[in-house]
């Protein structure tokens, strides 16, 4: 019991989450803001960003559906640091492991979005009704090429368990190179899922203040932004542990440290893209994820059933 409180409370959980999750958005900040020739902020901002809002008062508008409006925050941070159980991370099994752990994974990382629809919806705002709804079009629009290019990797693994999967290609270690197309993939909806640029759409403040979050303060803010940082790290996790295999043989020390470039390398990835492209229209959102980035996830499941075919036993 006493362990299970250290992994859930300590590490990999909660505290490990928000350290890591802060240091990714002072990353991404950073490379953001260096790609554009500015400064950016210091390594502390993000924290102080978030001890500021814990210090402030929480208000809920008198519209609003109180218990929902202050339940929200929480089902999308508890969903965001549960997730990460069930990733293989610095080692081939993950914490928590059984066949089947894919997609419950996939299902905790939809919680959030959810949250977000009804923390808006119930905020009775028109701000955060418009960014609520957009929030579950984009859903509609990623979410289903996320999914595919994920399954997958695991039909070519023939299994549902993450861990399994990091078992396979750990033993088939150029399998991992047909997999490139879903990489890709993978991070457009991960940009999505995080709603960030070119994907914004529901927060965009020249059109909707802060959209979903607009009557949002205090610790239930900091809570929504610190849930999003965490399900940064939790879906860079699932990605690096799906499409980037590699480390997961080795010593701890080693393979954490491989793990760490891994996330790395992926926030890099993402910082650009959010450097080189404005942001989408929700139409053209929506056109390009189903016109574009589902038939590359589907390409992505006939070249996993095509090798399965012709190579894997």
């Amino acid at each position: 019991m006493l362990t299970d409180l250290f992994h859930i409370v300590i590490f990999p959980g909660f505290l490990f989450l928000c350290a890591s999750g802060m240091t990714a958005e002072y990353i991404d900040r950073k490379l953001y803001a260096r790609l554009q020739n500015r400064m950016g902020p210091p390594w502390f901002q993000p924290f102080a960003d978030f001890m500021k809002l814990v210090s402030k008062e929480d208000i809920v508008p008198d519209e609003a559906n109180p218990s929902m409006f202050r339940a929200m925050p929480i089902f999308a941070l508890t969903a965001s640091i549960t997730a990460i159980f069930y990733i293989p991370l610095w080692h081939v099994n993950a914490l928590y492991h059984f066949n089947g752990d894919l997609i419950v994974t996939i299902y905790l990382l939809t919680i959030p979005t959810l949250t977000y629809f009804l923390g808006g919806w119930y905020s009775t705002s028109l701000y955060s009704k418009i960014g609520a709804v957009r929030s579950l079009t984009q859903l509609f629009a990623y979410e289903v090429p996320l999914l595919m290019c994920i399954l997958a990797p695991a039909l070519l693994a023939n299994t549902w368990s993450l861990s399994e999967m990091a078992a396979f290609y750990t033993n088939h270690k150029w399998y991992w190179a047909f997999n490139m197309i879903g990489f890709v993939v993978s991070i457009i909806a991960l940009l999505g899922k995080l709603e960030k640029v070119p994907f914004d759409i529901p927060e965009a403040e020249t059109e909707i203040v802060a959209g979903t979050f607009t009557e949002y303060s205090g610790r239930l803010l900091a809570i929504f932004r610190l849930s999003l940082n965490i399900e940064a790290i939790t879906g860079a996790s699932l990605i690096a542990a799906v499409y980037l295999p590699f480390g997961l043989e080795l010593p701890t020390a080693a393979g954490f440290a491989v793990y760490l470039a891994k996330l790395l390398f992926i926030i890099a990835i993402m910082s650009l893209s959010r450097t080189v492209f404005a942001r989408f229209r929700m139409d053209q959102m929506v056109e390009f994820c189903w016109k574009y980035v589902s038939p590359f996830a589907f390409l992505q499941i006939l070249i996993c059933l095509i090798i399965k075919g012709v190579w894997v036993r």
